[in-house]
C-alpha cells in the first residue's frame, strides 16, 4: 500500500520530534568523565569541586573514570573515539590539548581537532621558586645565570612537563645559561631545591605552597597572567620583565567531534553558573586554581593560540619525548 505525501510528511514530523525530543531530554543517564591520569590528581580534586553542583543541577550522576597510560594518550583517545552522544566527555589539562601532538613523535593524532571544547574550567600559575639564598627576583636570577652559566641548574618534575617547558623558556631568555635536571615527579625536584642540587624551580602552588609557608623555599614570580591570592605580594612574570613567560596549567572539558551543539550550550550555560559562584570559587583557590568558565568557542581559540605558543617553544629548544 502506497502512503499518501500527508502520510508521509506526517511521519516525517514525528522522527524529527523523536531527535529533537531525545536531544532536548539530555541528560538521560550518568554522564562519564574520563580523566587520562591516576586517581588523587588535580583533575580529580577539580571534580570534586564542581561534581556535586553538576549533578545537582542535571539529576545526574557525573562518574569520573580514570584511564590511565601513555601520557594521557589512552584516555584521550577513549573520548576521542567515544559516541558523540554527551555521555562521555573528557576532563583533562594543558598537556592533551596543547603539548602532546609536538612533544611526541609518535601521538597520532591532533586533540584539537578531535575533541569539542566545552568550557576552560580553571587554571593555576607556576611559581618560579629558588632556594632562600638565592637571588631575590627574576631579573637577579637571570643576571647571575649569565655571569656563572654552569652553575644554575633548573628541576622540573619530567620532560615536557609545564614546569619544564617554563623553565626552558625562561633558560631562553636568560640567555641559555640554565641546565636542566628532570626528576621523577614533583616531591623529588622540591627535596633538590630545598637540598641546593638545583637552583630554580616552576611548580604549582599545590607542589610548592607549603615549603613557602614554611619558610623553606622562596617564590620569585607567578606566571599568571594576574598576582596569584594566596601570595599576593609576590610579582608576575610580565610585571618582572618577562612578559613571554606566560605559562600556566589549565583545565578543560570537552566532548567528542560532532557532538549536538544544543547539548555543549546546555552543559556550558549550567557550568558557567557553578564556576561564578564564590563558594566554588574559594574552594578552587584552596587547590591553588582560578575559576575561568570560559564558552566553547573562546575555550577552542584559547587551546589553539596555546597549541601554538608551545609547538614554537619545544621546536625552538628541540625538546621530544619518545612514547
Amino acid at each position: 500500500m502506497f502512503k499518501t505525501i500527508p502520510t508521509i510528511l506526517f511521519l516525517t514530523c514525528i522522527q524529527v520530534f523523536s531527535v529533537n525530543a531525545q536531544e532536548t531530554d539530555w541528560p538521560s543517564k550518568p554522564i562519564r568523565i574520563v580523566y587520562p591520569y591516576a586517581a588523587g590528581g588535580v583533575g580529580d580534586a577539580i571534580f570534586r569541586v564542581i561534581g556535586p553542583a553538576l549533578e545537582s543541577k542535571f539529576g545526574q550522576r557525573f562518574i569520573v573514570d580514570n584511564k590511565t597510560g601513555a601520557d594521557g594518550k589512552i584516555g584521550t583517545l577513549e573520548v576521542v573515539n567515544a559516541k558523540p552522544d554527551g555521555y562521555t566527555l573528557l576532563m583533562a589539562p594543558t598537556a592533551n590539548y596543547s603539548v602532546n601532538q609536538h612533544l611526541f613523535n609518535n601521538l597520532g593524532f591532533d586533540p584539537i581537532a578531535l575533541l569539542e571544547p566545552i568550557s576552560l574550567i580553571a587554571e593555576a600559575p607556576l611559581i618560579a621558586v629558588t632556594s632562600m639564598n638565592g637571588p631575590s627576583n627574576l631579573k637577579d636570577f637571570a643576571q647571575q645565570a649569565s655571569s656563572n652559566p654552569s652553575k644554575f641548574n633548573y628541576g622540573s618534575p619530567g620532560t615536557g612537563s609545564p614546569p619544564q617547558l617554563a623553565g626552558a623558556l625562561f633558560s631562553q631568555l636568560a640567555g641559555n645559561s640554565i641546565e636542566h635536571i628532570a626528576y621523577r615527579g614533583t616531591p623529588p625536584m622540591v627535596l633538590a631545591m630545598i637540598g641546593g642540587d638545583i637552583q630554580l624551580a616552576f611548580g604549582s602552588w599545590s607542589a610548592v605552597g607549603t615549603q613557602i609557608k614554611a619558610g623553606k623555599i622562596k617564590a620569585l614570580a607567578t606566571t599568571g597572567s594576574q598576582r596569584f591570592e594566596e601570595i599576593p605580594n609576590v610579582p608576575t612574570t610580565k610585571e618582572s620583565g618577562y612578559s613571554d613567560l606566560t605559562i600556566t596549567n589549565w583545565w578543560l572539558l570537552s566532548a567528542p567531534k560532532n557532538i549536538d551543539p544544543r547539548i555543549i550550550q546546555k552543559l556550558y550555560a549550567e557550568l558557567k553558573i557553578i564556576l561564578a559562584d564564590g563558594q566554588i570559587k574559594s574552594k578552587l583557590l584552596e587547590i591553588g586554581h582560578a575559576s575561568i568558565g570560559l564558552g566553547p568557542k573562546e575555550s577552542g581559540a584559547f587551546i589553539r593560540s596555546e597549541s601554538n605558543k608551545y609547538k614554537i617553544l619545544i621546536q625552538k629548544n628541540s625538546i621530544k619525548v619518545d612514547q
